[in-house]
């Protein structure tokens, strides 16, 4: 606790309870302050201010220490340890217009016992009152949610302003803490019903954000499932156009082949009478199939006749092959195949002709 000497009646008074010594018992005034015995000892964590003749003389070192009877007088007891002093309950209005009942309290340290001793004539009376009133004026600066927010802040803004008036007292402020913050009942209501609401709406905040996100994956997915479905649609056509077309490919070459093999067979010797053996049965395949898709069909005036029929055909081939030896072909089986192609086409048309007649 600070010690704080008070003038009265030619004394001096102490604050602060009596201190036992090593060794013999220092003699102490009835203020408080020890006696001028000539040989003092200072315990450690103390300065002793000794004044001589009214002056400011010295301050007095823990340990051994020799006074001039008379002359010297011990004035203050300063401590030099670390001191705790609560800062009463009281009254602050905040920026929002909020009233609330706030105490704290104060570590405090004696720097310069000199100061402490010469500057105020209360250092812990003024020390409380500064907290006070810096208190209030922080707290007015801020609203009520940053009061609770903010409370780090507040106590660094209180020990920096108790500092800067303290200085010349020769006090340093280590630190403020605030104890306890009372708001009005209407006010602690007020606050209870934004904090459920607050939660109400965050509940409802990630609730639609987990169905927005559920939205995306059913959807993500079902375009990816999409995306597939095309890819292997567009597989499945490729692969099919590419049998068509080895199909095609086959297919052609299969019926160049029977052309050829057709056309080889007609330039042998009795190629003409299996040409009209094949016309007749082409003939007799195609009469057997009338009336059979229809009731309306058309006949020639002799159907029966099988060998005008065939005669008919191979006048054609015969045209055909006349016709064909005087472009002259580039090679003898080039020549045959298109013999043999004009041949059947003739052939086909002959018989469609007489299917229409």
């Amino acid at each position: 606790m600070l010690g704080r000497a008070a003038r009265g009646a030619g004394t001096l008074a102490l604050k602060g309870p009596r201190r036992a010594w090593p060794g013999p018992i220092q003699h102490r005034t009835a203020s408080g302050l020890p006696r001028n015995t000539v040989v003092l000892f200072v315990p450690q964590q103390e300065a002793w201010v000794v004044e001589r003749m009214g002056r400011f003389h010295r301050i007095l070192e823990p340990g051994l220490n020799i006074l001039i009877p008379v002359l010297d007088r011990i004035r203050y007891v300063q401590s030099l340890k670390e001191i705790v002093i609560n800062v009463p309950e009281q009254s602050a209005v905040t920026l929002d217009n909020v009233t609330l009942q706030i105490d704290g309290v104060l570590y405090l340290r004696i720097m310069d016992p000199y100061k402490a001793s010469y500057g105020v004539e209360d250092p812990e009376y003024a020390v409380t009152q500064l907290a006070q009133t810096t208190m209030r004026s922080e707290l007015g600066k801020l609203s009520l949610d940053k009061v609770f927010r903010e409370r780090e802040s507040l106590n660094a803004s209180i020990v920096d302003a108790i500092n800067q008036a303290s200085d010349y007292w020769g006090i340093r402020c280590l630190r403020y803490e605030i104890k306890d913050i009372h708001v009005p009942p209407r006010v602690k209501e007020s606050m209870q019903m934004q904090v459920e609401a607050e939660r109400r709406k965050r509940a409802t905040v990630l609730e639609s954000e987990g169905t927005r996100e559920s939205a995306i994956n059913v959807a993500e997915g079902k375009k990816q499932a999409q995306i597939l479905a095309s890819e292997a649609e567009k597989a499945e056509q490729i692969n099919q156009a590419a049998g068509e077309a080895s199909a095609v490919l086959a297919k052609a070459k299969a019926k160049a082949e029977a052309i050829r093999i057709l056309a080889a067979a007609l330039t042998q010797q009795n190629g003409d009478a299996a040409a009209s053996l094949t016309v007749a049965e082409q003939y007799v395949s195609a009469f057997s199939k009338l009336a059979k898709d229809s009731n309306t069909i058309l006949l020639p005036s002799n159907p029966g006749d099988v060998t005008s029929m065939v005669a008919q055909a191979m006048g054609v081939y015969g045209a055909l092959t006349k016709t064909s030896t005087t472009e002259a072909p580039s090679s003898t089986s080039e020549g045959n195949i298109r013999i043999s192609q004009r041949a059947n086409a003739g052939l086909d048309e002959e018989l469609e002709r007489v299917k229409l007649s």
